[in-house]
């Protein structure tokens, strides 16, 4: 892998650091090169290539919002025993304790851009359709250009006008086939038949305007540097904004401060607690076809709730 590394990279020295991360579902080793130290994300998995180019396409959209910091990418590599690696700039990064205000305004302005990209090109009257994120188009539809993964399942993206449409279709409707297929699950699927019906009631005097996401922001996925906070690891997509709020409210690791400077520039709308149910249900979902039935009673839970 060295090798080929140092092929790929241009580059003569290639030393390992010893810093080492990595998740549940990726290893991660940092090392030295020619031209700085760089982090690299290796996954043996046959759909790693997908996942990696997801990743940093979706990298790529958030840095060019120029809100909130991400690593930068460098390249996707495929190895030759497959399998893949991603390289990204190597950041010194600990947990987040002193900069969450930080991230909570950093986030509304990432989640903003689009809407403010919008209504400079509405007084130019040169709005344009569908754009992959750079800082002079907008987007108008709910999707992404490419398919992104949350954890290694991958996401159906393909651009809609309409978010109900797209959360209910191309979320939990693809989350569910997923658990039928694997469990067969009777009851999950009876509830559902009833929760799709009644998911336009929890979205009366919403407006919504695709906000470019992380995609999968809990505690593990955020950080902080020297200069402030940094989020990583995106499975990003446009979407309502409210949607990135859900996972962040599952495991922890977001303090009053932060919600306080979000809801600053993004307030709370009416119903916004049931929504943060329904934008809930897809990660207990996604855990479930990832993790096995230790989430079936949450996702049940949570469907039985909504149904009330």
């Amino acid at each position: 892998m060295e090798a080929k590394l140092k092929k790929e990279l241009g580059t003569t020295l290639l030393k390992s650091t010893g810093h080492s991360g990595g998740g549940c579902i990726s290893e991660g080793q940092s090392y030295d090169t020619d031209t700085g130290r760089v982090f690299v994300k290796i996954n043996h998995k046959s759909e790693a290539k997908l996942m990696f180019d997801g990743e940093m396409a979706s990298l790529e959209a958030i840095l060019k919002t120029e809100t909130v910091k991400v690593p930068k990418p460098v390249k996707v590599i495929e190895l030759d025993r497959g399998g893949c690696v991603f390289v990204m700039e190597h950041l010194d990064m600990r947990g987040l304790s002193k900069y969450l205000k930080h991230l909570g305004e950093q986030l509304a302005d990432l989640h903003l851009h689009n809407k403010r990209q919008l209504e400079k090109l509405n007084k130019e009257q040169q709005t344009v359709g569908k754009g992959a994120g750079q800082s002079e188009v907008a987007v108008e539809k709910f999707g992404f250009d490419v398919t992104t993964c949350c954890g290694y399942l991958p996401q159906e993206n393909e651009w809609q006008d309409d978010w109900l449409a797209f959360y209910s279709r191309q979320r939990l409707q693809y989350q569910l086939n997923m658990v039928e297929k694997s469990y067969g699950d009777r009851e999950a699927r009876e509830l559902w038949s009833e929760l799709q019906l009644k998911i336009p009631q929890f979205f009366t005097d919403v407006e919504i305007v695709p906000a470019l996401l992380h995609g999968d922001l809990w505690g593990g996925n955020v950080a902080e540097c020297a200069e402030g906070p940094v989020i990583f690891d995106p499975a990003s997509f446009y979407g309502h904004s409210e949607f990135e709020l859900g996972i962040a409210g599952m495991f922890g690791g977001f303090n009053k401060s932060f919600y306080s400077a979000y809801h600053e520039k993004i307030p709370q709308a009416p119903g916004f607690e049931k929504r943060n149910q329904l934008y809930q249900l897809f990660h207990y979902l996604n855990h479930w076809n990832h993790f096995g039935g230790g989430y079936r009673g949450s996702s049940i839970r949570i469907m039985k709730t909504l149904l009330k």
